[in-house]
């Protein structure tokens, strides 16, 4: 791996990511489709006779099988071969590894800090590309365009408005619990009625740590500002009231986690399937999550509203998200004319062809980043994000979080908090060490 490592600042200029995550749903480790890079050298090579052959990394782990399904469609409909390829380990690494054997995959899927570390030594200039009219989400540096938004994803909390129903007896309506203290009072009322754990809380790091902890630098008016702040350490996480609104928040969802007896051991799926099936009420995620919602038949009355917090920031109004998960086409030359073309062809397909269109929108169940692109959303979280969206009510994702925020903040400070060995003050602790030794991303 420390070999591994050289390569790929040697080849890349700068490490990727594991990443922010924001919008991913998944982890960047994820399980392996293909065989490797040298499959994908193998796949490139071995071109159809009825076209040219690409390869797609995809770093979205719920969707592999739907892009799988959409790549034989491709084939069928246009006689270009696509394959594609999940690895086992970072996208920074599997990247890196890619590149280092000298066979990297024709369309990478990656995250937009990828984009701006990587793009002007190893993407295509897109600049020319007709969807970019279509779009306020594609990614340019100077005046090229390097990054294809594969869709919009937002964080916040998913409800099942049937379990809470069933309860209260009302229609549950999640503009009325914006603050806290409304959400705490639903809480109670809920456990009052039966439901003894009303929330279930992830502990996969990128959770914890890119999901939940990135929002204490989201949501304000500069994060590079406060982030400098705690660089420097003229401020300290401790004292910082968006950090205290939103802990307290995860204090309520801690308290009351169906898990909390060994949260760290909470299956993902397992919450998941409680959520669908109402025996939970509530659970912090974004709008990937119906991917796995969906495996359990769960209700059409779900949705997604922004975390209840005591603010007035007006936070407590907006999910947070954007853009997420990018495209970007190899400029090197193990990548022809012709599969640099053919790759273009098919990120047109998916916005310009109703067959592509649906594999966005029906298929892979994600919230196309296309204005031309009007199917409309087909499950309850992702209609939640569109319409949060179309009404400005986005708080942006931050995209220049070091490498190592989400597995040591969330993979070790923040699973040691939800898992009851440190308290808020020792957790401040951690965030306030990290950040003292980060190397901050200029941009």
């Amino acid at each position: 791996m420390k070999n591994m490592k050289k390569v790929f600042a040697l080849g890349l200029t700068v490490a990727m990511t594991a990443s922010m995550l924001a919008g991913c749903g998944g982890s960047t480790s994820t399980e392996s489709a293909g065989t490797g890079s040298s499959a994908a050298t193998e796949s490139a090579a071995a071109a159809s006779g009825d076209g040219a052959s690409i390869t797609i990394y995809n770093s979205k782990m719920e969707i592999q099988t739907q892009l799988e399904d959409a790549a034989k469609a491709y084939k069928d409909a246009t006689g270009v071969s696509v394959e594609v390829f999940m690895q086992n380990d970072t996208v920074a690494s599997d990247l890196a590894t890619a590149y280092a054997s000298g066979s990297p995959y024709t369309i990478n899927m990656v995250d937009a800090k990828d984009i701006y570390s990587m793009a002007e030594e190893h993407a295509l200039d897109l600049s020319g590309e007709k969807w970019i009219g279509d779009t306020t989400e594609a990614i340019s540096i100077g005046d090229k365009v390097y990054g294809f938004p594969v869709c919009v994803e937002a964080r916040g909390l998913i409800y099942n408005a049937d379990a809470i129903k069933n309860i209260t007896g009302e229609d549950f309506d999640p503009t009325q619990y914006k603050t806290l203290d409304s959400f705490k009072e639903l809480i109670d009322k809920l456990k009052a009625g039966g439901m003894e754990t009303p929330t279930g809380v992830m502990m996969e790091d990128w959770s914890l740590g890119a999901h939940y902890l990135a929002m204490v630098y989201e949501e304000r008016e500069d994060t590079d500002a406060f982030l400098a702040s705690l660089n420097d350490g003229s401020a300290s996480i401790a004292d910082d009231a968006k950090f205290t609104s939103l802990m307290d928040t995860f204090d309520v969802l801690k308290e009351n986690n169906y898990a909390s007896a060994d949260p760290i051991s909470a299956d993902r799926e397992v919450t998941e399937q409680k959520l669908a099936q109402g025996e939970i009420a509530f659970m912090f995620g974004g709008n990937w999550d119906w991917s796995v919602l969906s495996a359990y038949e769960p209700t059409e009355n779900m949705g997604m509203m922004p975390v209840p917090q005591n603010t007035d920031d007006g936070t407590n109004e907006k999910l947070v998200g954007g853009g997420s998960k990018y495209f970007f086409i190899d400029s090197s030359d193990n990548t022809s004319a012709d599969q640099q073309q053919a790759a273009k062809d098919f990120l047109n397909w998916l916005v310009y062809d109703e067959a592509g269109q649906a594999v966005l929108v029906n298929d892979c169940a994600l919230v196309p980043a296309f204005s031309n692109i009007t199917l409309d959303v087909s499950d309850p979280l992702g209609a939640s994000v569109k319409s949060y969206a179309d009404s400005g009510s986005l708080v942006a994702n931050y995209n220049y979080l070091p490498d190592d925020h989400y597995s040591v903040l969330g993979g070790q400070a923040f699973q040691k908090y939800l898992a009851g060995q440190s308290d808020r003050a020792g957790f401040a602790t951690e965030i306030d060490d990290y950040w003292k030794a980060a190397t901050l991303s200029a941009h």
